[in-house]
């Protein structure tokens, strides 16, 4: 009897034609409804212009031209691309037109925001679990700043700051630690309160000090959390520092690039933005679940 070899697993990610096939469905179908839509939102604006043109348009004219406009109401999946390309390859990394620059300034924002609220988070879950007081008084403040908004926080939180003379990353670095110290602070809760009573009696039963359970027990338990709130936290501390440029009419990062669309109709930029941006996430949660994986192998906490 021979032995069924396993398909290949770099990372513990099969990449089996069977698991591929499902995404590229979905893939496939989204980008069909993508140009479907595209056609149908721009011909409107086609239609108008060659009736003022007393033009004959054909179907292939009408679905030729609303794909190709230089401004349209939905741009194609192609326009989106090369708009993409564009701001990344086809511009210096030093242009206000690229959208590298662009995506370094968002990032250095968001990488402050999500240390800043990382810190907090962590701090926070520690002192929630150890002192009732702080569980009953800091909990539900926690999860009613929550509740504002963020498109409310972030105009206050740059003007008092700008009133102050701070201006520049750290206004948006707060909006984006608001954001992201609530994930990690439940996620931190939820895994240092993982440990059940008969470990903790057994810690106690070898004479085990707090900070010897906290160390030994309590936070290998939270890592497995911690870490999968951290993803939540990184995403969005980004949306929170582009959330923060939009009101402060700044005129670097992916806000920026997204603002300055908006004012000049240039929906291909927006739409470039937009991607450039949920790939920085994208590339941001992989880059903290390969510190995951890392760390809970090192620590044998691995599944």
């Amino acid at each position: 009897m021979t032995e069924k070899t396993a398909p290949w697993r770099p990372g513990g990610i099969s990449l089996s034609f069977g698991c591929v096939l499902p995404i590229l469905s979905v893939l496939l179908a989204i980008i069909v409804i993508w140009y479907l839509a595209a056609v149908w939102m721009n011909a409107t604006w086609v239609r108008d212009q060659a009736a003022r043109a007393d033009a004959v348009l054909t179907a292939g004219d009408l679905i030729r031209q609303t794909l190709t406009l230089d401004r349209p109401v939905l741009p194609a999946p192609h326009q989106v691309a090369a708009g993409l390309w564009d701001g990344v390859a086809g511009q210096a990394v030093t242009s206000r037109r690229s959208l590298v620059w662009h995506g370094w300034v968002t990032l250095s924002a968001t990488l402050a925001g999500f240390a800043i609220g990382t810190a907090a988070g962590i701090l926070l879950a520690v002192g929630i679990v150890h002192n009732r007081a702080m569980d009953q008084s800091v909990m539900p403040w926690a999860v009613a700043s929550q509740t504002v908004p963020i498109l409310a926080i972030a105009p206050m939180v740059i003007v008092v700051m700008a009133s102050a003379g701070i201006t520049g990353l750290l206004p948006k670095a707060v909006i984006a630690a608001w954001l992201s110290f609530f994930p990690v602070l439940v996620g931190m809760v939820k895994g240092l309160r993982t440990p059940d009573a008969l470990q903790l009696d057994q810690m106690r039963s070898w004479s085990a000090s707090p900070a010897q359970v906290f160390w030994r027990l309590r936070l290998p338990s939270s890592l497995p959390y911690l870490f999968a709130s951290l993803k939540v936290a990184i995403a969005a501390a980004l949306v929170g520092t582009i959330v923060g440029e939009l009101p402060a009419g700044a005129t670097a990062g992916l806000g920026a690039r997204l603002l300055s669309g908006s004012y000049y109709g240039q929906t291909v930029q927006i739409w470039a933005a937009l991607f450039a941006a949920a790939i920085l996430a994208a590339c941001l949660v992989m880059l903290i679940g390969w510190i995951e994986r890392l760390t809970l192998t090192r620590m044998g906490l691995a599944r």
